[in-house]
């Protein structure tokens, strides 16, 4: 049987054929998307790269105005530093530059700075003590006639319709005594702490500069009419250093008998002020500290004070915490016995400041000076008080 040709296949249609080529045929890879292209930006002129040295002047120029706007406050620090040739420098740099702020009016932004926070003034250096300047005297010179004790007066009387105004201020050591005061007059009818205690921590009487005590209770005993005024100064004191000094005095070393007579001028100048604002003063002295050095500073500023306030009887009154705060061999203890015998830390770690019940220690002294001069409690007397 002789072999049958096979049958045709049917054709395929025309897109049929075409889809199987194209699987057939490799896939091209995509066209790149094309940027759409910017128009040329027009660069103008080439900038100009400076010099290193352009730099340097434009940094030493902005650093010269920055000096001169800050100029006064620049100086002031300078002063304020401790004596010696790096406060002598600074000065001799600081003094012409305040002068050139001065003279150009670059120093008035920061002024006006100043004003908008409260702090006009700021950078003014107050030396001035407003106390009598001492009347040259020979350390030979002897000592004026004892003036007659004075007549005992009545005391006056206060109650809690008139009640005994009084105003604590000093440096960091009146703080916690401080604060013992208000609570201890705080429970008083008669008695009433006024303003906040005004203490301040690293100042004194030596360094007017620095903060100026002296303007200070002025403003405040006008202000405040306390009619009794506790202060506790000397703290910082311990210093030859001191500025406020009047022309033409000099001062030996801390100690010497011109350093104890300015430093006298000081705190009688201070009490004769609140004296005459019509207050008593009452002077917290100074305590023994865990430095036997510091100790022995601290007598001779104590030793100076006592004087001041003994030649102001009946107006002043010297409170002695050296003894007070002393232990079983006289020296510097910092835990006490209270009445039952039990320790109490009455100073502070720092083996200078009070603990709260130091504060209250010196709080009852207080307390027993203000007994003492004022009549405190003959309202309790009358009927209708």
């Amino acid at each position: 049987m002789a072999d049958r040709p096979l049958p045709q296949l049917p054709p395929l249609l025309d897109d049929a054929t075409r889809t199987l080529e194209r699987a057939a045929a490799p896939t091209p890879p995509p066209e790149p998307r094309r940027r759409r292209a910017r128009p040329p930006r027009d660069e103008g002129t080439p900038r100009r790269q400076w010099s290193a040295g352009h730099a340097l002047v434009v940094s030493v120029l902005a650093l010269a105005l920055g000096l001169l706007l800050n100029a006064p406050g620049i100086h002031k620090s300078a002063f304020n530093k401790p004596a010696g040739w790096e406060r002598d420098v600074a000065l001799a740099f600081t003094g012409p530059l305040a002068g050139i702020s001065d003279a150009l009016l670059l120093d008035r932004p920061r002024e006006g700075i100043q004003a908008l926070v409260g702090r006009s003034g700021a950078d003014e250096i107050h030396t001035d003590l407003g106390i009598p300047s001492p009347s040259p005297a020979s350390p030979t010179r002897p000592a004026p006639a004892a003036r007659p004790k004075p007549e005992p007066t009545r005391k006056l009387a206060f109650s809690p319709q008139k009640k005994l105004r009084i105003w604590i201020a000093g440096d960091s050591l009146v703080i916690t005594p401080g604060y013992a005061i208000v609570r201890a007059a705080g429970a008083s009818p008669a008695i009433e702490a006024v303003g906040s205690v005004d203490g301040r921590v690293a100042t004194g009487l030596t360094r007017p500069d620095v903060f100026n005590w002296f303007d200070e209770i002025r403003r405040q005993v006008k202000k405040l009419r306390p009619r009794a005024v506790v202060l506790a100064f000397g703290g910082n004191d311990d210093k030859a250093y001191m500025t406020g000094v009047p022309k033409g005095t000099e001062l030996g070393d801390f100690g010497s008998w011109s350093w104890r007579k300015e430093y006298g001028r000081r705190v009688g100048g201070l009490m004769d002020t609140i004296n005459r604002a019509g207050a008593f003063v009452i002077w917290i002295g100074l305590p023994q500290t865990r430095s036997a050095d510091q100790t022995r500073r601290f007598d001779v500023v104590n030793a100076v004070a006592q004087r001041q306030a003994r030649k102001r009887a009946g107006r002043a009154a010297y409170i002695d915490t050296y003894t007070m705060f002393a232990g079983d061999d006289g020296g510097y203890a910092q835990y006490l016995a209270d009445g039952s015998g039990r320790l109490e830390k009455v100073r502070s770690d720092d083996g200078v400041h009070f603990e709260r019940i130091g504060g209250d220690m010196i709080a009852r002294l207080v307390l027993k000076e203000l007994n003492k001069e004022f009549d405190l409690t003959s309202w309790r007397k009358k009927p209708n008080a």
